[in-house]
């Protein structure tokens, strides 16, 4: 049996992934930050390795086939500072990315965030994998500087390694804050809902198209020892988040009413922001 060290396990799109993995009949050890818990309940539970990414996990990863690497800080709505962003996102995440690769594991996959992109997105209809990396907001801009280290080490040290660009991902476990489950709720409830005109373009992606996106990219079998892969994941439907939002509202038989333009843009709102979703080789 496989298996993989997954950092992030307890994160919305990690817990979705435990689920996945352990269909597909990998087994799973899983970085924890004590007393954190998945967003969704668990078939089964993996191994668990309870600590932080800054501390030594070369026991375990010396007896597994993969690294995945999901755990950030300051994925929207929460809010990080700088020196957050800098240790979690870069320091700690370059030092467990080597520890992988000295522990002798070739086959990394690393989640990044379309946000990368940043002003890039202007300059597409759809934005292409290898496109300049233009990033607006501090979150972003240290998952940016992470991808090139990342690459980097793919290069130096010869690893295949994945680097898989999400955005725009909803469903079970995740934020309350953030527009699916919050429209959800009020759906539920029976309230009214205000949001912006809803022009926006996106490609929603279901949580259960990205973590199978990422399980598919675990097969290795088109990348190259030292020539990281860089790809967009998502649905490749892109739409305006009024027609994301009518679409489940009307799904889910909401009573109340849905109040388009109350809600201004936010300040430097991309209005069309759809990465290229390469078909599969």
């Amino acid at each position: 049996m496989e298996k993989i060290f997954l950092s992030g396990g307890t994160g919305f799109i990690g817990s979705h992934f435990i689920n996945h993995a352990h269909r597909c009949g990998y087994e799973l050890h899983c970085l924890r930050r004590p007393h954190s818990k998945p967003c969704i309940p668990l078939d089964k539970e993996p191994f668990w390795h309870d600590g932080f990414l800054d501390d030594d996990w070369c026991f375990v990863l010396n007896n597994c086939d993969y690294f995945v690497h999901f755990a950030a800080s300051g994925v929207n709505p929460s809010e990080s500072n700088y020196e957050d962003l800098i240790k979690t996102n870069i320091l700690d995440a370059t030092k467990l990315t080597l520890s992988a690769v000295t522990s002798g594991i070739q086959k990394i996959i690393i989640l990044g965030s379309y946000w990368e992109y940043g002003n890039t997105a202007k300059l597409f209809d759809y934005i292409p994998n290898d496109a300049c990396l233009q990033p607006i907001n501090r979150y972003a801009s240290s998952k940016a500087a992470f991808s090139l280290l990342a690459c980097q080490i793919a290069v130096e040290y010869k690893i295949q390694l994945q680097y898989l660009r999400v955005g725009n991902c909803f469903g079970e476990g995740e934020s309350v804050d953030r527009l699916w489950p919050s429209l959800r709720k009020a759906a539920a409830r029976g309230d009214d809902y205000h949001l912006t005109l809803g022009e926006q373009v996106r490609d929603f992606s279901s949580v259960e198209t990205v973590v199978d996106k990422v399980l598919d990219a675990l097969n290795f079998d088109s990348v190259q020892n030292g020539a990281p892969k860089i790809l967009n994941i998502g649905s490749g439907r892109p739409q305006t988040v009024r027609q994301f939002v009518e679409y489940w509202w009307n799904q889910w038989g909401a009573k109340g009413k849905l109040h388009f333009g109350s809600i201004p843009y936010r300040r430097n709102e991309i209005m069309r922001y759809v990465p290229k979703i390469e078909a599969p080789e």
